[in-house]
């Protein structure tokens, strides 16, 4: 990994399936919301979750990788860089916008479809 001063690296699930765009250059972009969960107590000694949602970014071949293989609920690693822009909506509102760009990819789950007529 080129930039080891902005390195992210979560661990959580696909909150969704991933929304492909293919431009008419060639590049290809994948993104998802990925879901990360916290198990904590809290102040009474119970037993809390949180979970948190990051917004991820694929490009060019790991984009293609992830519109094949990703679906909606499997676990990944993701390793990334964080990404942050503005832009104005179509009510004149800045919008703030974090990203996790993608660099690396460990898929954790395996779907495995039975043989046909079981």
């Amino acid at each position: 990994m080129n930039n080891l001063r902005n390195r992210v690296q979560l661990i959580g699930r696909l909150g969704k399936d991933p929304e492909v765009v293919r431009f008419e250059e060639g590049k290809v972009k994948a993104s998802f919301p990925l879901a990360t969960n916290e198990v904590f107590r809290n102040p009474d000694g119970e037993r809390t979750e949180r979970t948190q949602w990051h917004d991820i970014v694929a490009w060019s071949g790991l984009a293609e990788i992830v519109a094949e293989h990703l679906h909606k609920g499997e676990e990944c690693v993701v390793e990334g860089r964080l990404s942050y822009r503005t832009f104005e909506d179509a009510s004149g509102h800045t919008r703030y916008v974090t990203e996790v760009v993608m660099q690396e990819l460990v898929m954790l789950e395996r779907r495995v479809s039975a043989p046909a007529g079981d």
